[in-house]
């Protein structure tokens, strides 16, 4: 049986909502949940538009790098999704961004991290980043809260184009198992800690709610198209040479030691989705039928 629900008083006054990365897998979801629950939300990434976010919703163009180019998005808001800066992380100043938010009025901020902050601290790519940038929040003089999923479902988007072409599906370490967390889910998850009281000060973790491997993420996806798909296994060398067409090499390799070697905290299915939001994570195969259309 799952963990109950924790008991939370929601907050039913209406007031701003800045989410930041609102183009992303998780920014865009959150929006969306927000907006569902009656919210007013101001959505801002470096080249957001109008088009990219339900009517109603305030846009904002604002880069994690310049803080100085928030301050006019934090102006009159009250709660802060931030985003961790993904691959630019390195390049945040999180004090300055949240000095920025606090002088427009923000009081609680929710911090997009990353299980990697707990599992490879050692790891610069994403332990001592990430962990320079929680310790500034958790220091910053806000109420706050911290996030940390581990590997997403979404990342088998970089599939689509082998599925769509030859129905094949290639990645290394192919009967090696993560609990992958639908993007959904951490959205949902955001949501309830920006919304209601009794947040304040915890760190959740946040998996799917089963292990997963490649070769079964490969055959979720032929079940949502109702057609076999082939899985190829990639050499570990293999998968290097794709992941560094778009990652740096120190994370590339770190991305590979989890696929490949992941620590039993890694392989761990937290109760935390559940915990929050009194409902399980959702499964991959979930994930897959509601993303088929990318794959077809």
């Amino acid at each position: 049986m799952g963990s109950p629900r924790r008991e939370i008083s929601v907050r039913w006054e209406k007031y701003v909502i800045v989410v930041t990365g609102a183009t992303g897998n998780v920014g865009r979801a959150l929006v969306a949940a927000l907006v569902a629950a009656g919210e007013q939300v101001t959505a801002t990434s470096r080249g957001i538009t109008d088009g990219d976010v339900p009517s109603g919703v305030r846009t904002r163009r604002g880069d994690l790098v310049d803080a100085d180019s928030l301050r006019p998005v934090f102006d009159g808001a009250d709660t802060l999704f931030l985003q961790n800066g993904g691959p630019s992380a390195h390049l945040l100043n999180p004090n300055d961004i949240l000095d920025a938010a606090k002088t427009g009025g923000v009081r609680r901020v929710v911090l997009l991290s990353s299980q990697g902050i707990a599992t490879r601290p050692q790891s610069s790519s994403h332990g001592e980043t990430g962990r320079s940038i929680e310790d500034a929040v958790r220091q910053g003089g806000l109420d706050w809260t911290i996030l940390r999923p581990g590997g997403f479902a979404s990342n088998a988007f970089a599939w689509v184009e082998s599925v769509r072409a030859e129905r094949t599906v290639a990645a290394p370490f192919g009967d090696v198992g993560l609990p992958t967390i639908d993007p959904s889910d951490i959205a949902d998850v955001a949501a309830a800690t920006l919304r209601e009281d009794g947040h304040a000060g915890q760190i959740y973790e946040l998996t799917g709610p089963a292990l997963i491997t490649p070769r079964q993420q490969a055959g979720a996806i032929g079940a949502a198209l109702g057609e076999p798909i082939r899985f190829v296994e990639l050499s570990r060398d293999e998968a290097r040479v794709q992941l560094l067409r778009f990652m740096p090499e120190p994370v590339a390799e770190t991305t590979l030691d989890i696929l490949g070697n992941p620590t039993p905290a890694e392989q761990r299915v937290s109760p935390d989705v559940e915990r929050v939001v009194g409902r399980p994570a959702r499964t991959f195969a979930d994930w897959a039928a509601r993303n088929v259309a990318a794959f077809a």
